[in-house]
């Protein structure tokens, strides 16, 4: 076994580290800031992953994933997000919000119709709570999903759905009974190219510009009752129990943004001259390298061991809320230090797109807002803490 000792990897996490690095650098890595500039989502790349396994990395391999485990996952992400954040936002919505639900809440019968598909890469998997009006008070959604016999019928527009414009399924959560709010919210398994499905507004991001986002729309949408999600009134816990694998894949995506930015940093102060000097040698500067790199590896302690919480959890079922939202907020305020100091670092240079520095800046912001923003997770964090519900 090889790591840092606190989290020694086995041959396979190595392999599949090492995998990951090899693509990200030979595939992902000279496209990159072509679709960052054009927003055109990365369709080859994402299916050469699929190819390679990294879209349904812990799923088994009975339901055509590659069947490994959650440190697997977050090492294969944090490679990919080093190099491309949009690829790896791709990635982590497949992985931690659409499949994971699936083998968590599914039905047999669903796990066989949807997972193989979706874990190979071939259609991408989506996942779909917020509304325009609702977003972290899920209790007030405003779309509706109304039983009419075998059927529901479902209104209503969904927002910020990522992957919305290209997944072929989304998981989506409605209002069943609304007079219970939250406890109302039921979940839905949806084939997007079923009548009653549209795309609503692209979003025109800051970052991570390469992942597809948009509205999503229905219109007297009829999905049959074997599609339900778990019971009737459950979606809430089912999306707060998702919500904790999601974290723990934007906080290894945070870190592998900050990795790049780091690196891209440490490389500069070392060749950059200013006063007759490597600007690296100024205390200034030098001060700032070591507080990023204490933030990273103090994130990298928080992010695995969330990793191996969630991989726990598997055998005894314990919720590992506490250690994903403590990596979500740690990483994510971490990658925007990081970013901020290293555009500092790179002057000028770190403002122009000729250097990718910029673009780091700018996709590590989102890792602040969604999976639930910095103040949810400090909500989560202290809610835990004292015991409160």
């Amino acid at each position: 076994m090889t790591g840092n000792g606190l989290f020694p990897l086995t041959s396979e996490h190595e392999m599949i580290r090492q995998a990951a690095r090899d693509f990200a650098q030979k595939e992902i890595a000279p496209i990159a800031a072509e679709f960052d500039e054009t927003g055109d989502f990365p369709s080859a790349t994402i299916r050469k992953m699929g190819e390679m396994g990294f879209m349904g990395i812990e799923v088994p391999e009975e339901y055509g994933g590659a069947g490994m485990d959650a440190m697997a996952y977050v090492l294969a992400l944090e490679e990919i997000c080093k190099v491309d954040a949009a690829h790896g936002t791709i990635m982590s919505v497949n992985n931690s919000l659409f499949c994971h639900g699936i083998l968590k809440f599914g039905s047999e019968m669903q796990k066989q119709k949807y997972m193989g598909a979706v874990a190979s890469g071939s259609v991408i998997g989506a996942y779909s709570l917020t509304e325009p009006m609702s977003g972290s008070d899920a209790g007030t959604m405003r779309s509706r999903a109304v039983r009419d016999g075998d059927d529901y019928v479902l209104n209503g527009r969904k927002s910020w759905v990522t992957s919305g414009p290209v997944a072929k399924y989304i998981v989506v959560f409605m209002m069943t009974q609304p007079e219970k709010k939250h406890r109302g919210v039921t979940a839905f398994i949806v084939d997007t190219s079923r009548p009653g499905f549209g795309v609503g507004k692209k979003e025109p991001k800051l970052g991570i510009r390469a992942s597809a986002t948009s509205e999503i729309v229905f219109e007297d949408y009829r999905l049959p009752v074997e599609d339900r999600l778990g019971e009737e009134g459950e979606g809430f816990k089912i999306a707060m129990v998702v919500l904790d694998a999601g974290r723990i894949g934007i906080a290894a995506q945070a870190l592998g943004i900050a990795e790049a930015a780091y690196e891209a940093s440490l490389a500069y102060a070392r060749e950059r001259e200013a006063f007759g000097q490597k600007i690296g040698e100024f205390q200034g500067i030098s001060f700032k390298l070591a507080d990023m790199k204490t933030r990273i590896e103090a994130s990298r302690l928080l992010v695995y061991n969330a990793a191996l919480a969630k991989e726990r959890s598997k055998q005894t079922g314990e919720r590992y809320t506490l250690e994903a939202s403590m990596a979500k907020l740690f990483a994510s305020e971490t990658a925007m230090f990081v970013t901020h100091a290293a555009v500092q670092i790179h002057g000028g240079m770190g403002y122009s797109k000729e250097l990718p520095v910029e673009r780091y800046f700018r996709d590590a912001k989102i890792t602040e807002i969604y999976e639930g923003t910095s103040e949810i997770q400090r909500l989560v964090i202290s809610r835990a803490e004292l015991g409160l519900r």
